[in-house]
């Protein structure tokens, strides 16, 4: 039975949010706590990486970590971004995010519709004329770009923000009382590991979000549960709902 569940994300800052409403209908409650923490890099640090962010004419985020970094470092180095800059995601939650630094509307925006790196890398080859640029943590496989040189499409990867634990305290541990733990990094996964002791984490059932946060659960031997995205569920919110619903109906 799952009555308490913990977000490895920040609390939402709408009241709209799905994992609102998920907590309602089954009656379970949810906590945010990140696992991890996020700091983008000193300009210094970026710019010894020798890379012009204006020389590219698109860029591919795959989280809102990206996003923040990649304008912030720009606007730390002066540079304005050309209005016909393209952006490619790798969902439209982490698209719209970009509307906190430039109006959405007149941007070319373009996400992946199921979530899935796979399929955006797909509307990347009706692209092929554009130099990418692939904003990265510290903590990263060749996943993408192994990708994206298999389709001969031209980028740069590059490193704009590092990846820490963030780690829990005594009191947490001691009161770790979760049913089940939502993930959406591999970095999580290792901060979960870290943080919490083998015991405890035996008897937690695991949410994933994407194929590497995945793979990572299941080399940690972790009792995965919900893997996420879907084709019929591309977002973790829907898999999520799916899961604690067949619960209900096999009670």
């Amino acid at each position: 039975m799952i009555k308490k569940i913990l977000v490895s994300q920040p609390k939402p800052s709408s009241e709209k949010s799905p994992y609102y409403d998920i907590a309602d209908r089954y009656e379970v409650e949810i906590v945010f706590r990140p696992f991890i923490k996020v700091e983008k890099i000193p300009s210094l640090e970026f710019r010894k990486q020798k890379v012009n962010i204006l020389n590219y004419t698109a860029v591919v985020f795959t989280s809102r970590h990206a996003i923040d970094s990649y304008f912030q470092i720009a606007k730390e180095n002066h540079q304005p971004i050309p209005e016909d800059m393209k952006f490619f995601c790798v969902t439209e939650t982490i698209s719209l995010y970009i509307q906190k630094y430039i109006p959405y509307r007149k941007r070319k925006v373009f996400f992946s519709p199921t979530g899935k790196i796979e399929d955006l890398v797909v509307i990347m080859q009706k692209h092929k004329s554009e130099l990418y640029l692939v904003p990265l943590s510290d903590v990263h496989d060749s996943t993408i770009k192994s990708m994206l040189d298999g389709k001969k499409l031209k980028h740069t990867e590059c490193v704009m923000y590092r990846t820490l634990s963030n780690d829990f305290t005594e009191e947490e541990i001691a009161q770790f009382d979760y049913d089940m733990c939502v993930f959406f990094s591999p970095s999580g996964i290792a901060s979960f590991e870290k943080n919490v002791p083998e015991e405890i984490r035996n008897k937690v059932a695991v949410a994933t979000f994407g194929p590497a946060t995945t793979k990572a659960a299941h080399d940690a031997q972790l009792n995965v549960v919900v893997e996420a995205p879907t084709e019929k569920y591309p977002s973790m919110t829907g898999a999520l709902n799916k899961y604690l619903r067949d619960l209900e109906d096999d009670e």
